[in-house]
């Protein structure tokens, strides 16, 4: 399932810098971008639930088709798909002093039984982390993460706020991926 997510993901990805939208949300940012295309299906193996894509500019990507789809008999070479993606990330900082955490839910939704082969994949992944240093005339924090690793981030300028920022402060990171693929009839 993460497999096919992913690699339809990637196909997508060089039309997102066109359509990334960047925005302040209150006390965070918000950046999201939304691509769509048409792909074609170049190859089915119904047994192993496998079927091989073309992308417009020509690359080939076998997707692993998760078990809740009910339509593979319908998906046939010479079939295409409309697929789009959403990909959005969304930072804030708290003042809960909460430790770190992560948390990651998905959900699927295809096709019922004999309609049109298609679905939807959401995956929502959020972590929070501790704010331990910060440089603030280079932009760039040191975290610590759930699991105790620490990582350096650089903080965009067209972050507001950042020097209201403090040690100790927990960011909170939201990253969210949406696909949905609908087979076009002919």
């Amino acid at each position: 399932m993460k497999a096919m997510y992913l690699a339809l993901a990637a196909m997508c990805s060089a039309l997102i810098a066109p359509a990334a939208v960047l925005a302040q949300v209150g006390p965070g940012l918000l950046e999201a971008a939304v691509a769509e295309e048409i792909v074609v299906v170049r190859a089915v193996d119904q047994e192993a639930r496998k079927v091989t894509v073309e992308s417009p500019a020509g690359a080939l990507v076998t997707i692993n088709v998760p078990p809740q789809s009910q339509n593979l008999d319908q998906v046939h070479p010479g079939a295409r798909f409309r697929v789009r993606y959403l990909q959005a990330v969304a930072l804030f900082v708290s003042k809960s002093g909460d430790l770190p955490s992560a948390q990651e839910v998905s959900t699927i939704q295809m096709a019922e039984k004999g309609a049109t082969p298609g679905g939807v994949i959401v995956d929502v992944r959020q972590i929070e982390a501790r704010i331990d240093t910060i440089d603030y005339q280079d932009r760039t924090v040191v975290l610590t993460g759930p699991d105790g690793g620490q990582f350096k981030l650089a903080v965009d300028d067209r972050v507001q706020g950042f020097d209201a920022v403090q040690a100790g402060d927990m960011v909170v990171v939201r990253y969210t991926e949406a696909l949905a693929m609908t087979m076009i009839m002919q």
